[in-house]
């Protein structure tokens, strides 16, 4: 059971026998009464954002959350084919379970799949990860003011917006958080 002092962002919480995680977070005391706790809460399933305010006695329990090692496989028209690295079962997750993350999976590589009640819910990734330029335009000759930028398109679809130097063949590296360029990688 968690209570009010434990909140922390990212924390998973079930709220109204939903699950959430908790976004923002701020303890708040109004005269004589007792503390509380306003924050805003984005559901895991579903990802829609709300705002509550809590009691500093309030309790909350954990959500049935499981972490498992899975294998990326393939996607197939919108469907992302995950196996089990320990039982080789292999599973269908749809691309709006993925969101963002669909983005910077990489064919057999190991991924953390988050699930919830047996339903694949998110991919844990890492910070960035480096991919492949399959396309984008030559350099200008002449654009060299700084911050002079060109679309490129990634080995996984991702459009990204890259230097001039950058070419097809280069290997870039990618913030998974913001989708942005950070560095040419080796």
């Amino acid at each position: 059971m968690y209570s009010v002092s434990d909140f922390r962002r990212g924390l998973p919480v079930v709220v109204d026998d939903q699950p959430y995680y908790v976004v923002e977070f701020q303890h708040f005391k109004m005269g004589r009464g007792k503390a509380n706790v306003r924050t805003k809460l984005k559901h895991i399933k579903t990802g829609a954002v709300i705002e509550k305010v809590f009691s500093s006695n309030d309790t909350f329990k954990p959500p049935d959350l499981e972490n498992r090692k899975m294998q990326y496989l393939y996607e197939d028209g919108g469907e992302f084919a995950f196996m089990d690295s320990t039982t080789f079962e292999q599973l269908q997750v749809l691309a709006g379970n993925l969101g963002e993350a669909r983005w910077y999976l990489l064919e057999n590589q190991e991924y953390t799949v988050l699930f919830l009640d047996n339903e694949a819910i998110a991919v844990d990734l890492s910070a960035s990860v480096i991919l492949e330029v399959v396309k984008t335009e030559p350099a200008v000759r002449g654009d060299t003011v700084s911050n002079v930028t060109k679309p490129a398109t990634l080995q996984t679809g991702l459009v990204v917006k890259v230097p001039p130097f950058v070419k097809e063949g280069d290997k870039v590296k990618v913030d998974t958080r913001t989708g942005r360029y950070l560095e040419r990688a080796n």
